[in-house]
């Protein structure tokens, strides 16, 4: 009786277990089955900035001018149209930008191809990197000797006014070349008055004595190293934010290095609008207008060169600025209209009722780069209007220049302020056509090897090899259905030749099981026993070596970037994949088929 229960017990597994080995590949299925279908040329429109045509309007347009669409699908935030080719792509867009007028509005996109209720259900293609689908990589430079410079100004400030509250009336405050700030006393006696002051209200500047009784403050390394993670941090929001605004998916935006920013655009093949967009810092603010000799100020030149003496520290920043739109104002001249956070209507509201009467100017400033490579910031004010009520959260402003102009403004005002001046240091295009090159090489050499493996596999195991190639075609499936199903992974040309790695990991898993399964035939055990056997000896050897790739596959992710990290992440997947199909798959299969059988003469 014991001996029969035995016999039960070998090499079966309970129903739940083959419940959710079908569940799971099920769901994989459905997740891999959209990257199949591939992708659809089509131009997005956005519907912020305008007015958003109707289809018949688009689909009129199209028709004069001899395209047409497959699809016409209108959304609360954008309408996509859906072409045959790249070719006709490119004029769709610029057809339909007689009826937008406004280029930034329309964007050269890819759009799934598989059914809608597969869609529906939250399925979609697996994204590809910048070296399969084409687009353009931006390399940013985050200039921080511009965020170092407005803190010593403002330290210099500071201490002006805290001098006069300490009565300390003869010493002065100065920034130096190299973002310094100098105090100049009129006493030893205040030096150490002075000192104890600055060790206590600004403990993040290192006090030094310099010539006479003069203190050098410079800012301590440690918080300047805080301070760049932290503005290249911001930068990295605030780019992500643009790019939103510009309707660009499946964008990749990371840090590089310590003040660099490398952004990869998969599938945009006209970059002018999102090199103009992201590789631009533009910020505003507004100043009270100054007469000379009233307190600490600056001057700042108009559009026609004109210069205006306005206050040193801005009533209002972009940091406030939640929203802003471009339109035309009553009087025909375009005009743009910034919403603020509370934090910012409250300071307007503030200012402005205590100044009606008085002019408030509103200035523009972004950097560039020179011949030279060194950042250059252009200020000007762009107007200068009379403050007749209190204002609010909402307000317009006029000057920008052109409708074009304001536009452009209002999107960057949207996307966010950067906190420090970024640069574009280089600008790498990818055409389609190479990537869908790199796409026809990548997977004729996945199914290459693949092809072989099962040819081996079928041959060298017999009937365990079609087990084993059933198992690896079912990993297959999975890892796919895994890539396009976790946010935010990327698959990219080393990332093939992880998918191409992972066909050997996965039948090696198999190999192992197998010739221990071999080993315990030879010793004399029946074919079930064998198996049993087998797949439990076999486990501990692919455990550790599944966990040491796995490690590896880790630290590649952890430190790598781009390419680096596309080969780690299908790696990873893949040890994950295989584990449970040379495994669990496999062994399902087999129960089902040579659990039960007693013959001690079976050849494997």
């Amino acid at each position: 009786m014991r001996k029969k229960n035995n016999k039960q017990i070998l090499n079966h597994y309970s129903a739940w277990k083959y419940v959710v080995l079908i569940v799971t590949v099920s769901i994989m299925l459905l997740s891999a089955i959209p990257t199949w279908y591939g992708e659809n040329a089509a131009v997005q429109i956005s519907a912020k900035g305008g007015a958003m045509p109707t289809p018949f309007e688009i689909q009129r347009v199209l028709k004069e001018n001899g395209i047409e669409a497959k699809t016409i699908e209108q959304q609360p935030t954008r309408t996509i149209v859906v072409v045959n080719s790249t070719k006709e792509q490119t004029n769709t867009k610029e057809a339909l930008n007689s009826i937008i007028h406004n280029e930034d509005r329309l964007t050269l996109a890819l759009e799934p191809a598989a059914p809608k209720w597969l869609l529906g259900l939250g399925f979609e293609p697996i994204k590809l990197g910048l070296d399969l689908r084409g687009g353009v990589q931006f390399l940013l430079d985050v200039d921080m000797k511009e965020v170092y410079k407005q803190h010593a100004q403002q330290l210099t400030d500071d201490l002006r006014g805290d001098f006069r509250k300490q009565d300390i009336r003869a010493a002065r405050s100065e920034m130096t070349k190299n973002n310094q700030v100098i105090v100049r006393l009129p006493s030893e006696e205040a030096n150490d008055k002075i000192r104890t002051y600055l060790r206590t209200q600004y403990p993040l500047w290192q006090a030094k004595n310099g010539e006479g009784n003069n203190l050098v403050l410079s800012m301590r390394e440690d918080e300047q190293t805080n301070l760049r993670n932290l503005t290249v941090q911001q930068n990295l929001q605030t780019m992500r934010g643009r790019i939103e605004q510009l309707g660009i998916t499946e964008a990749s935006v990371q840090r590089q290095g310590e003040n660099r920013i490398r952004i990869e655009l998969p599938g945009v093949q006209d970059p002018a609008a999102a090199k103009n967009v992201i590789g631009a810092t533009a910020s505003l603010a507004f100043y009270a207008v100054k007469q000379e000799g009233t307190g600490s100020t600056m001057i700042i030149d108009d559009k026609n060169g004109r210069p205006v003496r306005v206050s040193r520290k801005p009533v209002l920043t972009g940091d406030h600025i939640i929203d802003a739109r471009a339109s035309m104002g009553e009087m025909g001249s375009p005009e743009v209209n910034i919403t603020l956070d509370s934090a910012g209507g409250s300071m307007m509201s503030d200012f402005s009722r205590n100044n009606v009467g008085q002019p408030m100017a509103t200035s523009f400033s972004e950097y560039t780069r020179n011949a030279k490579g060194q950042t250059v910031q252009t200020n000007k004010i762009i107007s200068v209007a009379t403050i007749q009520t209190q204002l609010g959260s909402r307000f317009r402003i006029t000057g920008a220049g052109s409708l074009a102009d304001a536009q452009q403004l209002a999107l960057l005002l949207r996307a966010g302020s950067l906190t420090a001046p970024v640069t574009i240091v280089a600008e790498r295009t990818i055409g389609p056509t190479l990537g869908a090159e790199n796409i026809k090489n990548g997977f004729a050499a996945l199914a290459l090897g693949l092809g072989v493996t099962l040819v081996f596999m079928a041959l060298w195991y017999r009937r365990l090899g079609w087990v084993a190639n059933i198992a690896l075609i079912t990993n297959m499936i999975m890892l796919f259905g895994l890539i396009a199903l976790i946010p935010g992974a990327v698959l990219t040309l080393p990332g093939i030749a992880g998918l191409v790695l992972t066909v050997g990991m996965a039948v090696d898993t198999n190999v192992l099981i197998f010739e221990r399964i071999r080993d315990m035939v030879r010793d004399g055990r029946s074919f079930a026993q064998a198996i049993d056997r087998g797949f439990s000896s076999a486990f501990g050897t692919i455990f550790d070596a599944n966990f040491t790739t796995m490690i590896t596959a880790v630290v590649l992710y952890s430190i790598g970037n781009g390419p680096i990290q596309g080969f780690a992440l299908t790696l990873g997947l893949g040890l994950l994949t295989s584990m449970f199909t040379g495994i669990f798959t496999s062994r399902a299969i087999i129960n089902l088929v040579w659990g039960r059988d007693s013959r001690r003469d079976v050849r494997v």
